[in-house]
């Protein structure tokens, strides 16, 4: 998909002007566009969205309203999404907590794969691995053996659990196998805290929340969670490169309601892959730490199902359970 994005660019995308984009079939969007968010203002999926509804509201001379619909592990926001017209005027910003934490629930009122129509991937971002500094590890094989000589010794806090700091962990020790205690916490502030302070040895941060705490040599990044190296961090292998198969992306795209006309989902990808390739929103999320994908519908769809059925496997084999 990164390749697939920078073709894009290639072929001059990124020398659009940002004016009004042709409506689709119909007059789409002859109306505000409703952008459901799962979670509070301010948080990841919050901000991503934000930035891409102005962009589309930009391009097509019409509002994309984003509507913050928390609760209930993102369910609220997607059973709304599910029972929405599928017309185009509701679309949801979707993210990997989301479809991972699908798992952790029975009997949800929704189904990913029959759902939604997927429309684009727009952005994925590492976790970086840290630990704190005066723990006697450099990289992911000095960590393995470490925690291989000693089962049980190191611990890992997270924001919650099943959460995605937390299913990193738990695949880390899955691929790796070994064991490492797990230490939910109420939120991620107090994550950087106790690691700092020596009271756990191990997390993974996003880029954004790494950087300040490396730089002051509080504690030592030693790898990212992404299949390969990410921009944000070029010197840091990636964990893959020890344990293959490894991959955990903080990552946000958008969903459309079950059958929403294709002219619709084909417009609205287009324009959102058009406003990736605009250089203020590119500058604002790669300074977080994000890689802008803009994948195909499709693309985006098989993306999901890969999510969703890699997590459950995982979940079910540590025997994580909701809180």
């Amino acid at each position: 998909m990164h390749q697939y994005f920078s073709a894009i660019l290639l072929c001059g995308l990124s020398c659009l002007p940002m004016t009004v984009a042709a409506q689709a079939p119909g007059g789409y969007p002859s109306k505000p566009v409703r952008m459901l968010v799962p979670f509070v203002a301010g948080g990841g999926t919050d901000v991503v969205a934000r930035a891409v509804a102005q962009k589309l509201a930009d391009r097509t001379a019409q509002q994309f309203v984003v509507d913050n619909r928390p609760g209930a592990g993102g369910r609220i926001a997607l059973e709304t999404t599910k029972m929405a017209a599928p017309d185009g005027y509701t679309i949801t910003m979707i993210s990997g907590t989301t479809t991972a934490s699908s798992n952790l629930h029975k009997n949800l009122p929704y189904d990913f794969a029959k759902d939604f129509a997927p429309i684009t991937q727009v952005t994925e971002q590492p976790y970086v691995v840290l630990v704190h500094a005066a723990l006697p590890v450099k990289s992911i094989p000095e960590l393995v053996a470490l925690a291989k000589a000693k089962p049980g010794a190191l611990n890992y806090g997270s924001s919650g659990t099943g959460g995605m700091q937390h299913l990193s962990g738990t695949l880390l020790s899955q691929k790796a196998g070994i064991s490492m205690v797990h230490i939910p916490f109420k939120g991620g502030g107090q994550v950087v805290v106790d690691l700092v302070a020596g009271q756990i040895q191990l997390a993974f941060l996003n880029p954004l929340g790494a950087r300040p705490h490396i730089t002051a040599g509080r504690v030592r990044g030693i790898a990212v969670t992404t299949r390969k190296r990410a921009q944000a961090f070029p010197n840091l292998p990636a964990v893959a490169e020890t344990l293959p198969g490894f991959h955990v992306s903080n990552w946000y795209g958008l969903v459309a309601p079950a059958k929403t006309p294709q002219p619709v989902i084909q417009f609205l990808y287009k324009n959102v892959v058009a406003a990736l390739a605009d250089a203020e929103l590119r500058e604002r999320l790669e300074k977080e730490g994000s890689e802008l994908l803009g994948s195909t519908p499709r693309e985006f769809g098989t993306h999901i199902v890969n999510e969703v059925q890699m997590w459950g496997r995982v979940i079910r084999e540590a025997g994580i359970q909701a809180n």
